[in-house]
Parts: C-alpha cells; structure tokens; sequence
C-alpha cells in the first residue's frame, strides 16, 4: 500500500491549522490572563505554575508544527514518506499515526 500524498498534505494542514490556534489560544492567555494574580500568596504561586505549564504546551505546540511544516516541504520537494537514515519506504500505518515521522519503524526504534 502506497502513501496518498493528497490525503497526506490534507491531514497535514489540519495539524498545522491546529498547531496554530492552539499557539495563539497559549498566548492570549498568557499575554490577557482571565483572572488577575490575588493578593493571597498561595493563589500568585498557582498562577504562575499554570503560566509555566502553558509556556511548557506552547513549546510543545511551536515543535510540532515546525515537524508539521517540514513534513509539508517534502511532501512538496517529493521525499515525503522517506525514511532520513535508509531512504526506504516509512510504514503507511506509521505515517497515518504519526504524518510527520521521518524515520522508518526500524531507525525509529
């Protein structure tokens, strides 16, 4: 079974547009939190941990849709599918499950 790179790119570009308002979403909040730090020390210390543990997500979110992006270009320069380190063919099941892999099961491992 081949890779249908239409189907590929479509899925692709969701991830992207995804990625992306997941990003923007992660910066809204950071930049116009919907609650105001209290006054209270405990509620501060709170605050500032979900700060983090957004910032965290928003790095996660920024990688992915790098892969994302890099998935689209070979996808456009015709070596999507191709494992970086043998060459051959990556798993059709692997790409469907993972549409940005770039290595083979084999070289994954």
């Amino acid at each position: 079974m081949s890779i249908n790179l239409e189907t590929a790119k479509q899925n692709l570009l969701t991830l992207k547009n995804d990625y992306e308002t997941r990003i923007d979403k992660i910066e809204d909040h950071i930049q116009n939190p919907q609650d105001d730090l209290n006054e209270h020390w405990d509620d501060q210390a709170i605050s500032y941990r979900q700060n983090d543990m957004r910032k965290n997500l928003m790095g996660e979110a920024r990688q992915s849709l790098i892969y994302v992006d890099n998935a689209l270009s070979r996808i456009e320069n015709g070596t999507y599918g191709e494992c970086e380190v043998c060459g051959k063919q990556i798993e059709v099941q692997r790409l469907e499950a993972l549409p940005y892999a770039t290595l083979c099961m084999e070289h994954a491992e």
